[in-house]
């Protein structure tokens, strides 16, 4: 199962660093390698996070996501999405937008796109901040079955019963942000940004819960039709925002937009098997604390992408916060899944002695 999964991953490596070298040389292979690697690592809280709602599709749909989500992925948010934010922010054309890119340029130098995008940070972070942490809002403050963090879950639990909680948590935030992070000539685009976050996740979400309640066929399992082209969406609204924070920390290593959708493409594609070979292996079904840890690193990243308004966040502390808190479920899922053996094999031992 493991190189079924990986053979996609393994494939667009290889043309990938063959394309890279064949642009760039040997320069351009090595730090296309070296962006891969980097998404990679940072962004494995992504895959726990996509397995949670990817599990919940079609085998047919799981494979769109592998294939046509990865051309989303790579030519729409991490090659042509940087050249709309910079030709929207420049107020310049497309095709101006895609000359500077290839002109070069650090982001110290004003005008250059890799500054330009930079300039267009805060009010991505607002976007990506926003949406990802409604989405820890919708999880903290709605009903489950079963908490992790007990002595903070349970009370959030409680305020949760308050409607829309969530969303006006997050619009708080959006205005203390706002207020305290924002340098002056940012504030309102920062708002705006945050706004359209929280309405693009009221959107998504909206159409989810809208026909999740009628599109499985008879004795499926998983979502079809309209409901899992909307879970799909959903997945790819997900995987945009978590490749904001890459997509602009790649420019501190190479402002060649080529090289940097060939690498991080590469790493997105390993984050996608990763995925399907969470869901196919069962891996949160047996580890069930993971989508708690995964969703509590996603309200860590939340943060820090709303903190990069102001502050420089480096992304290896985003990943070692995610790890953390990914690791910790883990730890927890195989402790009380040792637990719940130690009492079946007690109880088994008890009911053999009762009967003998």
């Amino acid at each position: 199962m493991f190189v079924k999964t990986f053979a996609g991953a393994l494939v667009v490596t290889g043309l990938g660093l063959a394309l890279a070298f064949g642009y760039g040389g040997g320069t351009g292979l090595a730090v296309a390698a070296i962006l891969g690697v980097l998404e990679v690592s940072v962004s494995f809280d992504n895959a726990v996070v996509n397995a949670t709602y990817l599990r919940r599709l079609s085998p047919r749909w799981q494979r769109l996501f592998l294939t046509v989500g990865v051309l989303i992925a790579v030519f729409g948010m991490r090659l042509l999405f940087p050249l709309v934010i910079v030709s929207l922010t420049a107020h310049v054309s497309p095709a101006q937008a895609l000359r500077l890119a290839l002109d070069g340029g650090g982001v110290e130098q004003a005008g250059s796109y890799a500054n330009l995008l930079h300039e267009a940070h805060p009010a991505i972070a607002a976007f990506g901040g926003i949406f990802l942490l409604l989405l820890f809002c919708d999880f903290v403050f709605g009903e489950r079955d079963r908490v992790w963090l007990t002595w903070l879950e349970r009370p959030l639990l409680r305020i949760g019963k308050l409607d829309e909680v969530g969303v006006l948590v997050a619009v708080v935030v959006l205005l203390v942000v706002t207020e305290t992070l924002t340098p002056a000539d940012k504030t309102t685009t920062v708002l705006l940004s945050g706004l359209f976050g929280v309405l693009t996740f009221l959107l998504v979400n909206g159409l989810n819960e809208l026909f999740d309640s009628g599109e499985h066929r008879p004795g499926a399992v998983h979502l079809v039709g309209r409901a899992a082209f909307t879970v799909f969406l959903y997945l790819e609204v997900l995987d945009a925002t978590f490749s904001f924070d890459g997509v602009i920390g790649a420019f501190a290593i190479t402002s060649d937009p080529v090289i940097i959708a060939i690498g991080l493409g590469i790493g997105a594609m390993y984050i996608r098997s990763l995925t399907l070979f969470l869901v196919r292996k069962g891996t949160l079904e047996s580890y069930v604390y993971l989508e708690h840890g995964a969703l509590w690193a996603i309200g860590a990243l939340a943060v820090l992408l709303l903190l990069t308004i102001r502050f420089d966040v480096p992304e290896l502390v985003t990943g070692l916060i995610g790890a953390g808190f990914i690791g910790a479920a883990l730890a927890s899922s195989i402790s009380r899944n040792r637990r719940k053996h130690a009492e079946a094999a007690q109880y088994a031992r008890e009911r053999a002695e009762l009967d003998s």
